[in-house]
């Protein structure tokens, strides 16, 4: 068997029970793109996303071919770690720390005293107004900007012509080897760009260092039972590489979904783990509405062709890890419930999984579907497909 499972990362759906608890209330991505009245997905509306509970809105007349229902996260955050690690079966009772006034002196003069580069900035920032703002004395330097933001993440920006590439990755290893216990953020992050002032650019050469989860995940326990767990995009860097076999980095939206057209003419025995970044990176975080709308339609579009190359046994799921709503204050991520929606020739149709209480559920799915002795958190639905 073959499954795929598509993270459309930070695609929210609103209406998330403890959102209040999060400052984000009313928060809804999807519906903010929904109500731009330029959004054009007849293949996710196929499937079924307007069925989902609680959507009220869109085409919910059209016959569901596909199986949906909406998540709920469990986990303290609205990360893209923590919402990934959850999904694959590791629920996080505990927020990963954030620093809204900068990281404390004791952290940044060990990662001054290790890497031999003085540090500027310390503050949360914008990634592009950062090396905006800063990117000048760094080069006149060779001081390292290190930003955060609302996440867990220690970002590390350097022009590729001050700091060689590799040179950066191993800042942040040391950086990950210091953020350890108390001070242990999801993740550091290389942020490389180009260009002289003020045109400076951003490469994808970046690269995330994240903690290692902290129990096996369905990746773990599928690799273990000897199957195939192919990672497409930012898979790698979340997990740490714990649980693949194979991987593919993040090129962006329309090449990692060209990446996995190339994955489905492979024959293979297990999952191919998929996460499109472009919505929260390019347009969720900038509050890019037009953008993230035709993010979506241009996701859809490579769904029919995604669903036109499927074999008969072929599974897919796709969701999201959190929100990030365009249309909403500030520049933050934001708590909301997901969708989930899911696909298979073999499968029954117009299935309402209904309203779940946690993401892990499809992992617990995943690993009931592969038929191996899954350990992880969340409660299988693979019943109502069949």
């Amino acid at each position: 068997m073959r499954a795929f499972w598509i993270v459309l990362d930070s695609a929210g759906i609103g209406k998330a029970p403890d959102a209040a608890q999060f400052g984000d209330e009313g928060s809804n991505t999807w519906k903010t793109c929904y109500d731009s009245g330029k959004l054009n997905i007849p293949n996710m509306e196929k499937l079924g996303i307007y069925h989902i509970d609680d959507m009220g809105y869109g085409n919910q007349d059209q016959a569901a071919e596909g199986c949906y229902g909406r998540l709920y996260e469990s986990s303290q955050g609205k990360d893209t770690t923590i919402g990934h690690w959850e999904m694959a079966g590791v629920i996080s009772p505990k927020p990963f720390p954030v620093y809204p006034d900068g990281f404390p002196e004791e952290v940044l003069a060990e990662f001054e005293k290790q890497t031999g580069r003085k540090v500027l900035c310390n503050k949360p920032y914008s990634g592009t107004d950062v090396i905006r703002d800063y990117g000048k004395e760094h080069m006149e330097t060779g001081a390292l900007i290190v930003y955060t933001s609302a996440d867990s993440v220690f970002q590390i920006a350097a022009h590729e012509e001050v700091v060689p590439i590799e040179t950066l990755y191993e800042y942040c290893k040391i950086a990950r080897k210091i953020l350890m216990g108390d001070h242990a953020v999801a993740r550091v992050i290389a942020r490389p760009f180009v260009g002289e002032y003020p045109n400076f650019t951003r490469t994808d050469r970046r690269h995330d260092f994240s903690l290692v989860p902290p129990k096996p995940t369905i990746l773990d326990q599928l690799k273990a039972a000897g199957k195939d767990v192919i990672g497409v995009g930012k898979i790698y860097d979340i997990f740490a590489g714990q649980g693949l076999t194979e991987t593919t980095p993040n090129h962006g939206n329309a090449k990692n979904m060209e990446k996995v057209f190339e994955i489905q003419k492979k024959d293979f025995d297990g999952l191919c783990y998929i996460n499109l970044v472009d919505f929260d990176m390019m347009y969720g975080h900038r509050r890019d509405i037009p953008g993230y709308t035709n993010a979506l339609n241009e996701f859809d579009e490579a769904l029919g062709t995604f669903l036109a190359n499927m074999r008969d046994d072929d599974v897919l799921f796709i969701t999201a890890d959190h929100g990030c709503d365009p249309g909403y204050k500030g520049t933050d991520h934001t708590r909301e419930a997901v969708p989930l929606l899911g696909y298979s020739k073999a499968w029954k149709r117009g299935i309402n999984i209904g309203t779940r209480d946690t993401y892990a559920d499809i992992a617990a799915t995943i690993g009931e579907l592969f038929q191996i002795d899954y350990t992880g958190d969340g409660s299988s639905f693979a019943d109502k497909l069949r």
